[in-house]
């Protein structure tokens, strides 16, 4: 089957850990080359944002990724594409037509690639389905006045859900959250995202601990929500451990990053500068070391539509202390694979990390868990395989008529 991925914003190729690259780029590369793996044809269709990138790149057999000309060569913000949506749908259309590579279905990755994705299918005769990975409705409710979205996203992404073939949601929390927004729950579908079982695993290196202390660990971009603030806080209750922060842009340029400048003051007025390390940017291919070298990852967004980091780390058989939002809730079992505490409450984050750290026996018991629950449940082969399965009942059945942007 020759399928088309929309990611507008999120190339599969990008270095992680900026402001817009992170889980959306890891999903989409590892879900297209899960599904090469199964035998399908992918190309990804991202936006061009430099000169210097080729039409074309080969990042596999079985999966090319497409740069797309929308606006200017350049990296621009996620939240400010919406105005190149058109130019990137009318791009699709007009290669689908013309070209001797025309898709079977078309996925689209977050809301804007929705618009362009189903713009184009709607021409071309295209099936397309749709994952959020983020909604609107949750990033207003916890950023407020702070949310740059364009005003018309939650209005887009609830015509999204009523006019694609599938919406495929990533957790029950989602499927709650689109049942709100009007979204038929007949068409929805849930697939959780996946983790790489056979990169992430316990046997490898480990990367070098310098001091005997128990490491606590948290990976993610710097970004406020994502709560790294509140896992400083909450060190303050387990005063033998050092708390390694993995993310944001690479060590040397640390510095100039104004979160993590903000992270590492909030470390001082703690008393906690001697423990809490900002390492930056990790290579992807780097980050099971890490993984391999914690005693319990702590994953503490404020709101989290899935969260790659905690498959991540359980895969890699380390237990988990998280919120109990989002993916979260469904990925993290309380009390078997780890602990959920409430978002934004630093005191119940170190109670929990202190407990856990102390009772070894527990801690084993979870990690064994945690490798059990991310090879039976959350592997990207089984992603691919349910996918598949999606992709074939649209590719089967033509989209009523109709344009939604």
């Amino acid at each position: 089957m020759r399928i088309a991925m929309i990611s507008e914003h999120a190339s599969p190729l990008a270095t992680l850990g900026g402001e817009d690259a992170g889980g959306q780029n890891t999903h989409v590369a590892e879900l297209s080359a899960a599904l090469a793996t199964a035998g399908h044809d992918v190309r990804v269709y991202t936006r061009r944002d430099s000169t210097d990138l080729p039409d074309m790149v080969q990042m596999r057999d079985g999966v090319a990724v497409m740069h797309v000309p929308a606006g200017p060569p350049e990296p621009i913000p996620k939240d400010v594409l919406l105005p190149y949506m058109k130019e990137f749908s009318r791009w699709l259309a007009a290669q689908w037509r013309r070209d001797d590579w025309v898709p079977d279905v078309a996925h689209a990755h977050f809301w804007m690639s929705g618009l362009a994705a189903i713009t184009a299918g709607r021409q071309t005769g295209v099936p397309v389905v749709q994952t959020y990975h983020a909604l609107g409705t949750v990033k207003r409710r916890h950023q407020g006045a702070a949310d740059t979205s364009p005003a018309r996203r939650i209005g887009y992404e609830r015509a999204l859900g009523r006019a694609m073939d599938r919406v495929i949601a990533q957790s029950q929390d989602e499927v709650r959250e689109l049942v709100r927004m009007g979204v038929p729950q007949d068409r929805m579908v849930v697939v959780p995202s996946g983790v790489n079982v056979e990169n992430f695993s316990p046997a490898g290196e480990v990367a070098e601990r310098e001091t005997g202390r128990p490491r606590v660990l948290t990976v993610g971009r710097l970004v406020e929500r994502k709560g790294f603030q509140d896992v400083i806080r909450a060190m303050r209750a387990v005063p033998d451990a050092e708390c390694v922060i993995v993310g944001g842009p690479p060590e040397e340029l640390l510095g100039e990053d104004p979160q993590a400048r903000r992270l590492r003051a909030l470390a001082r007025s703690c008393g906690l500068a001697d423990r809490v390390r900002l390492v930056g940017a990790v290579p992807r291919e780097e980050m099971p070391r890490w993984y391999r070298s914690a005693d319990v990852l702590v994953a503490a967004p404020w709101y989290e539509p899935f969260g790659l980091t905690p498959l991540e780390a359980m895969a890699c058989g380390v237990p988990v202390i998280g919120t109990r939002v989002g993916g979260l809730i469904d990925t993290v079992v309380e009390g078997r694979t780890g602990d959920l505490v409430s978002p934004r409450d630093p005191s119940a984050l170190g109670t929990a990390i202190a407990d856990l750290l102390a009772d070894r026996t527990r801690r084993f018991a979870y990690a064994k868990a945690a490798l059990d629950r991310a090879r039976q449940q959350y592997s990207w082969r089984r992603a691919a395989a349910e996918l598949g399965g999606v992709y074939t009942a649209v590719s089967e059945v033509r989209r009523p008529s109709g344009v939604v942007a």
